[in-house]
C-alpha cells in the first residue's frame, strides 16, 4: 500500500522540488531586477520600492496638495525670510502698532465723550449724526482698524491680511487727495455753509452743549466774537436786549478781551451789557470781528503749514504701503523658493 501511494504522488512531490529551486536561483541571481517583483496582495509592500504616499496620485493625474491649501488664511511661505524683507516686517509691524494705539486712544476719546453727554441714550439717538464726538469715534475706528490689520498682517507674515491692509490705505490715499481737491474747488460754497452752521451754534448756544463748547473754544481761539461780528448775538434768545433775564444785550464770556478776573477766577458776567454799549466803547471790553473773516484770516496766514501736514500725511500712508508691498514681494519670493 505504501508503494502505491509514493508512487502516485511522485509526480507532484517533482513539481514542487523544481519550484523551489527555481524560487532560490531568482534570490541569488544578480540578472534579475529584485525591484520588479511585487506583492501580489499588496503592491506597496514588495522589497526595492520605496513608499510614496502621492505616487498613486500621479499615476491617475491627480494634483498633490499644495502648501498652505484649504486654510482660510494660508501661511505665505515656511522659508525663513531674507534680512531685508526681515528688517521690514519688523518695521511694518512697530509702524502699524504705534498708529494702533494711536487710533484706539481717539476712539476711547470719542466713544467717552458720547457717553459722558448721552448722546447714546434712545432718546437722544436722533442727534447722534450731529455730534461732532462722531468724528472722533469714525476716525479712531478707520485707523485703528487699518493699522491692525497691517499689524497683524506682518507678524504672521499673512498675504490676505496684508492685501487687505494696502487695498484700504489705497482708498484712504485717493479719497484725502479726491477730498483736497473738491475743498478747494467748493472753498466759497463751504464758507457759505459754515456761516450758517455758525449762526445756528449762535442760536442754539445755551442748548446745545456740544455748540456751546465749539463757539467757546472758536472764540476763545481765534479772539473774535459771533459769526460776521458781534451783533450776531441779538440772534440768541437769551442774549437778545428784549429778553427778560439777567443776560439781555449780553455776550458770552469767551467774547471778552480779559475773561479772568484777577488772573484766577473767570468772570462770567463780562460780556453782560455789551450790545448796548457803542462800538467804540464795546471794544475795550470784548472782541468786535466776527468768527468766519477771522477764521479767513487764519488760514490765509497758515496756508503754508496746512499744506506741509497734508502732505506729510499723505507721505506716512505712502510709505506704509510701501513698506507693505515690499513684504508681499518677500513673501511671494520665500514661497516661491520653497
Amino acid at each position: 500500500m505504501r508503494e502505491k501511494l509514493v508512487t502516485l504522488f511522485n509526480p507532484f512531490l517533482k513539481l514542487v522540488s523544481s519550484g523551489v529551486a527555481k524560487t532560490g536561483e531568482d534570490e541569488t541571481n544578480p540578472l534579475l531586477p529584485k525591484a520588479d517583483r511585487q506583492d501580489v496582495f499588496c503592491p506597496s509592500n514588495a522589497r526595492g520600492t520605496s513608499p510614496n504616499p502621492n505616487r498613486e496620485e500621479e499615476e491617475i493625474g491627480w494634483p498633490g496638495k499644495q502648501p498652505g491649501q484649504g486654510h482660510i488664511f494660508p501661511s505665505s511661505s515656511k522659508r525663513p525670510l531674507d534680512s531685508l524683507s526681515y528688517c521690514i516686517k519688523f518695521l511694518t509691524f512697530v509702524w502699524n502698532l504705534a498708529f494702533s494705539v494711536t487710533g484706539l486712544l481717539i476712539l476711547a476719546i470719542g466713544i467717552w465723550g458720547l457717553s459722558e453727554k448721552e448722546s447714546l441714550a434712545t432718546e437722544r439717538i436722533t442727534h447722534l449724526g450731529s455730534d461732532p464726538m462722531l468724528f472722533f469715534v469714525l476716525a479712531g475706528l478707520a485707523a485703528s482698524t487699518m493699522s491692525l490689520l497691517g499689524c497683524t498682517g506682518a507678524l504672521i507674515e499673512n498675504t490676505c491680511l496684508l492685501k487687505l491692509y494696502t487695498g484700504g490705505i489705497i482708498t484712504f490715499v485717493t479719497l484725502e487727495a479726491l477730498g483736497g481737491i473738491v475743498l478747494f474747488s467748493l472753498r466759497h460754497q463751504i464758507k457759505a455753509s459754515l456761516q450758517g452752521s455758525l449762526m445756528v451754534a449762535v442760536q442754539r448756544y445755551q442748548d446745545d452743549a456740544d455748540l456751546h463748547f465749539i463757539m467757546d473754544e472758536l472764540q476763545i481761539g481765534l479772539q473774535c466774537c459771533g459769526v460776521g461780528s458781534y451783533l450776531d448775538w441779538k440772534t440768541n434768545l437769551y442774549f437778545n436786549c428784549s429778553s427778560p433775564g439777567v443776560q439781555a444785550c449780553g455776550v458770552p464770556a469767551s467774547c471778552c478781551l480779559d475773561p479772568l478776573e484777577n488772573g484766577t477766577i473767570q468772570n462770567f458776567q463780562c460780556g453782560f451789557g455789551a450790545l448796548e454799549l457803542e462800538e467804540f466803547v464795546a471794544q475795550s471790553t470784548i472782541y468786535l470781528g466776527g468768527c468766519v473773516p477771522q477764521l479767513s484770516r487764519w488760514l490765509n496766514n497758515h496756508a503754508g503749514a496746512i499744506s506741509f501736514y497734508f502732505v506729510f500725511l499723505i507721505v506716512i500712508e505712502v510709505g506704509s504701503l510701501l513698506l507693505a508691498t515690499k513684504l508681499l514681494a518677500g513673501i511671494d519670493l520665500a514661497r516661491t523658493l520653497y
